[in-house]
């Protein structure tokens, strides 16, 4: 999380913070796709089987 933060902070001292919030907007959406996929993934396994990369 720490390496994602110092990125954003250099996107905004070089490019400013239009394209920071920009960045930070995809990176949310693709967080957010994530957990669905991984949510209704889960959801049509078994309960009792669960893969450690669906373990949030």
């Amino acid at each position: 999380m720490v390496p994602i933060l110092l990125v954003l902070l250099l996107a905004v001292l070089l490019f400013g913070v239009g394209f920071a919030v920009k960045a930070l907007w995809w990176i949310a959406l693709v967080v957010l796709v994530l957990w669905l996929l991984g949510f209704v993934m889960r959801s049509t396994t078994a309960a009792g089987t669960r893969s450690r990369w669906y373990r949030w």
